[in-house]
């Protein structure tokens, strides 16, 4: 290498450490490598070895190499201890032979091939190893890398990067110096049996004249580059003649880093003269031809930059000389002005950009002032990009994206240290590149590929000289071999200059055709068909296989097994699928968030029924799709748009509308209909939402374009409050920027339906998407799914060099066409006559065409495939629709097989014999049906061809068999983009057909090796089948084809080995298979295509039960095979860094950009919901996108929050979710109209009872003295009571009936629509009540205080001190010190007082754990009535009320009873009244008014009631109930003359049943009107948990007060699971966690070791009497006569024992006891009343049982005495006990005897 460069460097110094750098740097892990320069200039020189190598030059060549140098002894690393060093064997102990490896299945990753190693010590074998290609030579001994890169087959340890530390693994003991040309002998493949045995010998001599590397995508991961997605087109360096633009910091600071840019980069010349790098071999180029075509200058827009000076003079000639466009990228500098024939010189700025977007610096680094962290220079720049373009492929076309990641690798590790710690400014170490180092190493980068590159430094005064010696060395057709030439121009005090012009012609070709738009693209195919340019092409196509025409007589004829049964059809279209359903379910939460949030921006509760409208792309397929899915999903009948009777398909039309120019007036009366409609809730779906994004203001008025944007974000539609915008798509990147309209919190992605091989949604399918066909190219067991076609892409590759001037889609159309052609000739013909045709098609094509025509002969229904052919032009569709069909009928196949064209303008339009075979099969008996859709081709022999720019979202049947891509370039290459075009073959896989371990596709040996083409292409995966499926059977996407079987199941196929099944298959084939001679591989094609391009031949008959003779029932659970061109494969099968394909690292969309340079790559680690964060971050939208203004609105919230965005792939049931949604949304929001009411009957009613009447039925209010003529029920028939003790009631017996387990959870429950008049939890929010409650944003938030109040009372032995919250706007209800503005008292009306919009009562309601679900908000159950509500909370839960209920006033009780029950608050409540009460009394005697007058009453009622209803006695047809407000009743009750003579006054619950008396005397429970005054000396028990209501009521009327209930009225509780004081968890002291605790543990024998409970006494009490008094009063079981006897309280003993319960309060009022013997006797906290004479009166049977319940033990002991009960009753010691609590928590002590 010294020598070629004689003349160029004044010292081989430099030469050698770059090249060292280059070495080091392949095999280097660090992260930042020594810096050229560095070694260069700053570092000592190192000392060169013998013969003047560096000591780590160890890459000579074999014993034949040119140096005399002696050689080198060498001495093994010793071996680690303990491991194996036999020979053939690594140092893991695994055998590496070849001999013993033969047959065992090895791991070979993508990019490593296998080789045979020789070892001294086994010469009579090889072993065994991977080796990364990339380090290997190609069959001429050029393009191998300096270096190694190898894995361990053995053990599988990988990344072996010296053959050095590679030989001492495997053993080899060495005695010279390892080197892989001296030991790596042999190529290893696996033979037709699968064996793998000695191939060809390692070529590590060449032949050629100029090292070029071939590229291969899978090796990028070892090298330093990483690959960048493109940007905005697939454009690379075309003649970018990129404007450098003009940067002051010229002395930044950058490591040089000259590594290879790619798997296939140029290494650089090597250390000493390789067999590839003799000094005169940059002046050749390869053997190898290279086919470039330009595109046509007629389509091409030119862009001239202009510059004041110089000019350039393009040569009026150029194009005729040099044939194709040459493309100028700008790049550092002024342009110069473009002068004469500028039509023949294309200009770019693309590269310009990538420069300036790489110049400029994150934010973040620009905060902490001055820093060592600057952006690459100008130089770095320039050399990079030389690098980039000598490591490019002859047939690579370079791209924008890869060199923005090297900018921004090389950046990152020149500043790593300074990137850490940035706030540091650090002295740099590195010297900068300077402007005269720049073009000797550009010419040294350059000179490696020979003339590949040229770079122009010398003797050029400005980049217009240079210009303009480009163009004259294109005159005179020395850059014939030139792919690129880089002008640089470099002068003292002058900014560096450069650009690049591309003259490669297959670069230009493919860079020019990328700078068109797909609709500019299709519109110059339109002008090359209309004006003729392609005719010379289509003839000479069409010479291709002349005299074929000759066995046209001589169709294919395959005998069919005549069989009398198949498969047929069953549509089920309502089918919806777990996973469906789920995503339907995320839709409605999403929906519920927005109604929940605070910013009420959506009133769910508003509204009554739902109204639709889907918005999809113009394509009249994907209408008529939608209308078929809409139609069968019964949506419409559910939201009632249409009777069941009248549905038909056309009347749902009219809820799917095409995005076209009549799209206006539907969006247009949908916005008026909403607007008159404010209870209805409109969704707009807008579905396949990426179509058009457009912005409005950049397109014409006439044009479809843009429609979305100004219909969907139009300002009427943003500013309904009841339209809402649901997105549907599978590629949502266009509408994740920085400036989206959708929130991030309203992205619903589609689940994936298995976690680590666990179905997560039972439904027994495995979606199979472009992951999948991209894992199916990695197996290596089966033939992929995803390929290319080798002999096409040869033949493409051939025309595009004839015809230069044509696009290349025509081209690769009129190619792939005649393929077709010729194959139904091949298809068609005698196998003696068809040999001639095969040369003009290829293998893949003609299987696609046998396969077509043979299936549907196999079947007796004639089921057949679809062959899909992707052709974008709608003109080349119409073309090749003509073009086969003309074939098709001179072949007499006119019956066989449609051939559809796709036009999205166009409904589909089929034969009618074809549209009558479809009916027979659908059992269709309109005459006048015909399909529509491509779903509805179900097993319909075809070829579908596709047309359109872009897919618009048709879904295709399950029959698809072949999906043909080969047309579909690489022009412009986005993520949204390519998957959509690969979306077209997803599909839907059983669960049971894709084995966890093996996700790839397996070979179906239903259609076995025997009937298969040999391939051209890899002979070692002959036979195998065209990507199929092993499994059997499909369930298919939401609305789907259901295929059952007559007979026998598809699960009965049989699968055994090729190897045993051949000689039956062969014996069962009846027609001759074509075997067309193998073809000789193209030059340009290597041996690693050999594992991507296969093809298959044609199916024969072979069945003996009924499915099995059709090839589509066969097939139709298998994903389509998909075919693809050779350079789009090779993109997609790639893998980033991260190992991600690499197209998801493309730009999203065409009309989004990146927004810095800077950003890290996706992970492969990242979720749907981290990919989208990570679009919202780096990308903007372009100009002409709807959203590039969204942040120039004047809002401070840039997302639009009803808007909701759906995404998921291809194919997987999208319209079937957001179908579903919209049902399940309506019965939603009729849910929401409705409740659950506890509707049960009223139980331990008695027939005589229910005869007497007191009242007439139309008495608006009861009399009290006949109220007290009536006798008082001591029954209780609250049906939430069944399961507690009756009471005694002499004139009663007690039904038998059978005790239900866990009756509150089991209650019986009726669905009621809320009247208006209903009370509503805090996720109501409507219009009127947002006052009321105080919290929503558009109101001011309202300010509370927080009031002490204190008041003594004597049973609690102390003051309490309670705390009331009161609203500002809530102050007028109460009375303040004038001093101190302390809290006097609460304000009470006269008992005069009334006034129509004013309740005089008090509410009291006391709550706890309901702050979200209990019903506060009254405003509607008082029709706006003045009132005044206040709850009742505990004090922990003080804050969280407040927070949801910032406007209503709190009454907090003490801490002491945080742990209290529902007897504490009412206790509290009542006591607190009463004290209120003699309160307000002083203060109106204070003021001189009357002190009686001041009003009693207050309310105490439930936060579960929700509705009030009344009886209407004038109904016609009898008493019927209606709902009323609760301010009708509260103002009747009040209204009531004789109201202060009741003690307490209630209504009953509302059932279903009729009632009878108007008024009744008997137990009030849940809403009471308590007479506070007159119930003074009774009160609650503050310790009940349980039937405290009964205990009151039962003491009050022994107290001699009157009860009464208002039957006429009646309130509706709604059933509300969460919270409540029935809700008390029994756990044990020592933890938190609620545990199984039986009731027989809830007592303890005192003083002894038990487990204690962390559960008040009282409870712990309460709940043990009621499970085990059958244990504690025997006799008292299923006893009614003989009830157990409870004085001054009521506790429930369960309900198989009867209580009788008395007061021993003089005067009281008790029942009638003579004659009566009792049980038991049951005593609880006996008071002095309570007296030896008192329990004197009462006779109890032997044996009777008494409990004595008392605070501590002494007081229980006491009352023993003071009532002289061991008397009558007898003691043991072992009957006390105690509840299970600590002594801390103050047990409660009981004692129990028996009567003697």
């Amino acid at each position: 290498m010294g020598n070629s460069y004689a003349g160029q460097l004044r010292t081989t110094r430099f030469e050698e450490v770059l090249h060292n750098s280059i070495e080091a740097s392949l095999r280097s892990n660090t992260v930042v490598p020594r810096p050229v320069f560095s070694q260069l200039y700053l570092e000592s020189e190192q000392p060169l070895a013998h013969d003047g190598r560096t000591e780590n030059d160890d890459e000579d060549d074999e014993d034949g190499s040119e140096s005399n140098s002696p050689p080198i002894p060498y001495q093994m690393k010793p071996p680690p201890e303990g491991c194996c060093t036999t020979d053939g064997f690594c140092q893991a102990g695994r055998d590496l032979r070849l001999s013993s490896l033969a047959s065992d299945p090895l791991d070979v990753p993508p990019g490593f091939m296998l080789v045979g190693v020789k070892s001294p010590s086994l010469p009579e074998s090889l072993l065994v190893c991977a080796m990364d290609r990339c380090f290997l030579p190609d069959e001429r001994g050029h393009n191998a890398l300096l270096g190694f890169s190898g894995n361990c087959i053995g053990c599988g340890e990988k990344g072996f990067r010296y053959f050095t530390e590679f030989s001492n693994h495997i053993n080899l003991k060495l005695s010279t110096q390892p080197k892989k040309q001296k030991h790596l002998k042999y190529h290893l493949h696996r033979n037709n049996q699968g064996v793998l045995v000695k191939g060809a010998p390692i070529c590590w001599r060449g032949h050629g004249k100029r090292w070029i590397h071939v590229f291969h995508w899978s090796n990028w991961s070892h090298f330093w580059i990483r690959k960048v997605e493109p940007n905005t087109n697939f454009l690379g360096f075309w003649i970018f003649f990129f404007e450098y633009c003009k940067f002051k910091n010229a002395n930044t600071l950058c490591n040089l880093f000259l590594y290879p840019a790619g798997s296939h980069a140029n290494a650089g010349p090597p250390k000493k003269r390789h067999k590839g790098w003799s000094p005169e071999s940059s002046a050749n180029s390869l053997t190898e031809s290279t086919l470039k075509t330009p595109p046509s200058s007629s389509a091409l827009s030119t862009l001239s930059v202009s510059a004041p000076q110089p000019q350039v003079q393009v040569i009026l000639s150029l194009l005729t000389v040099f044939i194709c466009l040459p493309l100028i990228n700008t790049g550092h500098g002024p342009l110069p002005q473009l002068t004469g024939n500028v039509n023949e010189v294309l200009v770019s700025s693309l590269l310009q950009s990538c420069y300036l977007s790489s110049q400029t610096l994150p934010r973040v680094y620009q905060h902490y002032g001055p820093s060592p962290i600057q952006p690459l220079s100008t130089e770095m720049q320039i050399l990079l990009t030389v690098y980039y373009l000598v490591q490019l492929g002859p047939d690579q076309v370079p791209l924008i994206e890869d060199l923005e990641q090297i900018f921004m690798r090389s950046w990152r590790e020149s500043h790593l240290s300074e990137i850490r710690q940035y706030q540091q400014p650090q002295t740099p170490s590195q010297q900068p590149l300077t402007p005269s180092q720049l073009p000797w190493l550009a010419q040294l980068a350059a000179s490696s590929c020979g003339e590949g590159v040229v770079v122009l430094e010398e003797k050029i005064g400005s980049l217009a000289q240079g210009l303009q010696q480009t163009f004259s060395r294109l005159m005179e057709g020395r850059l014939e071999n030139t792919n690129y030439v880089v002008i640089i121009f470099t002068a003292p005090g002058q900014e560096t200059q450069s650009c690049v012009v591309v003259t490669g012609k297959h670069q230009c070709r493919a860079l020019a055709e990328s700078m068109y738009s797909p609709n500019e693209g299709l519109k110059e195919i339109n002008h090359q068909l209309s004006t003729g340019v392609a005719q010379e092409l289509i003839h000479y196509c069409n010479s291709l296989g002349q005299g074929a025409s000759a066995f046209l007589h001589a169709p294919l004829c395959v005998q069919c097994m005549h069989i009398n049964v198949c498969f047929k059809y069953s549509i089920e279209w309502r089918k919806v699928r777990p996973i469906q359903l789920a995503v339907a379910r995320k839709l409605l939460s999403h929906v519920c968030a927005i109604a929940d949030s605070s910013t009420q921006n959506l009133d769910l509760g508003s509204f009554d029924r739902v109204s639709f409208l889907i918005l999809v792309p113009p394509s009249e397929v994907t209408f008529q799709q939608t209308v078929l899915h809409l139609w069968s999903s019964g949506v419409l009948q559910e939201l009632g748009s249409l009777d069941q009777e009248c549905l038909s398909q056309r009347e749902a039309e009219r809820y799917v509308v095409k995005m076209d120019q009549n799209a206006q007036a539907r969006i247009d009366s949908l916005i008026q209909e909403a607007q008159s409609n404010s209870s209805t809730l409109y969704i707009l779906v807008h579905d396949h939402a990426h179509w058009d994004i457009n912005s409005a203001s950049h397109s014409s008025s006439n044009s479809d374009s843009a429609l979305v944007d100004q219909l969907l974000n139009s300002r009427e539609v943003r500013d309904a409050p009841n339209i809402l915008i649901l997105h549907v798509t599978s590629f949502p990147f266009a509408l994740q920027t920085q400036y989206t309209r959708i929130s991030p919190y309203n992205e619903i992605h589609w689940p994936s339906a298995f976690s680590n091989d666990v179905d997560l949604y039972h439904e027994k399918t495995r979606y199979f998407g472009v992951s999948e066909l991209l894992e199916s190219t990695r197996s290596g067991s089966n033939l992929p799914l995803l390929r290319y076609d080798s002999s096409f892409e040869s033949m493409a590759s051939a025309l595009e060099e004839r015809f230069p001037k044509l696009h290349s889609a025509v081209i690769r159309t009129t190619v792939l066409i005649q393929h077709y052609c010729v194959a139904l000739m091949a298809a068609s013909s005698k196998i003696s006559s068809s040999h001639n045709l095969h040369k003009h098609t290829s293998v893949e094509t003609l299987e696609i065409v046998q396969s077509l025509l043979t299936a549907a002969q196999q079947c007796p229904a004639h089921h057949g495939h679809m062959v899909l052919l992707r052709i974008p032009s709608l003109a080349l569709a119409a073309w090749a629709h003509r073009r086969l069909s003309r074939v098709r009928r001179q072949l007499g196949l006119d019956e066989s097989f449609e051939i559809i064209v796709g036009n999205p303008n166009q409904a589909l339009s089929i034969g009618q014999s074809f549209t009558d075979q479809i009916k027979t099969w659908l059992k269709i008996q309109d005459a006048d049906w015909v399909p529509q859709t491509y779903l509805e081709l179900e097993s319909l022999p075809c070829i579908l061809i596709l047309s359109g720019a872009e897919p618009l979202g048709e879904s295709l049947p399950r029959s698809l068999k072949y999906c043909d891509l080969r047309v579909i370039s690489c022009s412009y290459l986005q993520r949204t983009t390519l998957e959509q075009e690969l979306g077209l073959a997803a599909y839907l896989v059983r669960a049971e057909s894709r084995p966890p371990h093996n996700p790839g596709p397996g070979s179906d040996l239903l259609e076995s090796d025997a009937e298969k083409l040999s391939s051209t292409d890899n002979e070692e995966e002959e036979g195998q089948e065209n990507g199929e499926m092993r499994s059997q059977s499909i369930s298919q996407p939401q609305p789907q084809l259901q295929i059952q079987s007559q007979n026998h199941p598809l699960s009965q196929t049989n699968s055994q080995p090729y190897t045993q099944t051949l000689p039956q298959h062969q014996s069962l084939s009846q027609v001759q298979i074509p075997h067309p001679k193998p073809q000789p591989l193209p030059n340009t094609q290597s041996r690693r295509q050999h594992s991507k391009s296969t093809s298959s031949g044609s199916l024969s008959p072979r069945a003996s039960s009924p499915h099995l003779s059709c090839s589509w029932a066969r097939g139709v659970s298998r994903p389509p095979s998909v075919l693809l061109s050779r350079a789009l494969y090779d993109i997609i099968t790639a893998s980033d860094s991260s190992g991600l394909p690499r197209c998801t690292s493309f730009l999203p969309h065409m009309s989004v950009a990146w927004a810095s340079s800077f950003r890290p790559l996706l992970s492969k680690m990242m979720t749907c919901t981290e990919q989208s964060l990570y679009y919202r971050q780096w990308t903007v939208p372009r100009s002409y996108h709807m959203d590039s203004k969204n942040r120039t609105e004047g809002r401070s919230d840039n997302f639009h929050t009803r808007r909701l965005l759906l995404s998921g792939p291809p194919q997987v049931g999208k319209t079937g979710a957001y179908l579903h949604f919209l049902g399940i949304l309506s019965r939603m929001l009729i849910r929401l109209m409705e409740v659950d009411i506890y509707d049960e009957e009223d139980i331990n009613y008695s027939a005589q009872a229910e005869g007497v009447l007191y009242h007439p039925p139309n008495a608006s209010w009861p009399n009290p003295d006949i109220v007290r003529t009536m006798p008082f029920d001591y029954t209780i028939h609250d049906p939430k009571y069944d399961d507690i003790s009756s009471v005694y009631n002499a004139g009663y017996k007690p039904r038998n009936h059978v005790r239900q387990e866990d009756v509150y959870l089991r209650r019986r429950t009726s669905r009621i629509k809320l009247s208006k008049y209903a009370a509503y939890n805090t996720y109501h929010h409507c219009e009127q009540c947002h006052q009321y409650l105080g919290f929503n944003p558009r109101y001011q938030m309202y300010e509370s205080t927080l009031h002490a109040f204190t008041f003594t009372h004597l049973l609690l032995g102390e003051e309490i001190q309670l705390y009331f919250i009161i609203p500002k706007s809530k102050e007028h209800y109460f009375s303040f010190s004038q001093s101190g503005g302390q809290l006097e008292s609460m304000r009470l009306p006269l008992t005069s007082d009334w006034s129509p919009d004013c309740i005089k009562s008090p509410i009291f309601t006391p709550t706890t754990g309901r702050h979200e679900h209990g019903l506060f908000n009254l405003y509607h159950a008082m029709d706006g009535a003045s009132h005044l509500h206040i709850l009742v909370v505990k004090e922990y839960e003080m804050a969280v009320y407040k927070k949801y209920w910032p406007n209503h006033i709190m009454l907090v009780l003490p801490t002491v009873f945080n742990g209290a029950g529902i007897g504490a608050a009412h206790f509290l409540i009542k006591e607190l009244s009463y004290h209120n009460l003699e309160l307000e009394r002083s203060r109106r005697l204070e003021g001189g008014g009357p002190a009686g007058d001041v009003w009693p009453f207050i309310i105490l009622a439930d936060d579960s009631c929700v509705m009030w209803n009344a009886v209407d006695l004038d109904a016609r047809n009898g008493p019927v109930e209606h709902a009323v407000s609760l301010k009708h009743i509260l103002q009747h009750m009040e209204a009531c003359p004789d109201l202060a003579h009741y003690g307490l006054c209630g209504i009953r619950k509302w059932s279903s049943n009729k009632q009878r008396e108007p008024f009744s005397r008997g137990h009030l429970h849940d809403f009471l009107l308590l007479n506070v005054d007159r119930s003074q000396n009774v009160q609650y028990d503050q310790n009940r948990f349980t039937c405290h209501d009964v205990d009151f009521t039962l003491r009050l009327h022994s107290a001699g007060l009157l009860i009464c209930r208002f039957n006429s009225f009646s309130v509706m509780k709604k059933q509300i699971a969460i919270g409540g004081y029935r809700t008390f968890i029994i756990k044990t002291k020592t933890t938190d966690v609620p545990t199984s605790v039986g009731p027989s543990q809830y007592i303890c024998a005192p003083d002894s070791k038990h487990l204690f409970l962390a559960t008040p006494a009282q409870l712990l009490l309460e709940k043990y009497l009621q499970h085990t008094s059958q244990k504690l009063f025997p006799l008292s079981t299923k006893n009614y006569t003989h009830p157990v006897l409870s004085v001054d309280c009521y506790l429930n003993l369960g309900p198989e024992v009867t209580v009788c319960f008395v007061s021993s309060r003089p005067h009281s009022v008790n029942i009638s006891t003579t004659g009566l013997l009792f049980s038991g006797l049951l005593l609880c906290f006996a008071d002095s009343f309570v007296t030896p004479v008192f329990l004197k009166k009462f006779t109890f049977l032997k044996g009777a049982t008494l409990c004595v319940i008392s605070a501590d033990r002494s007081s229980l002991r006491q009352t023993v005495g003071r009532l002289e009960l061991e008397e009558e009753w007898r003691f043991r010691l072992s009957d006390e006990f105690q509840t299970a609590n600590a002594k801390e928590d103050r047990p409660l002590f009981f004692l129990t005897g028996k009567h003697i």
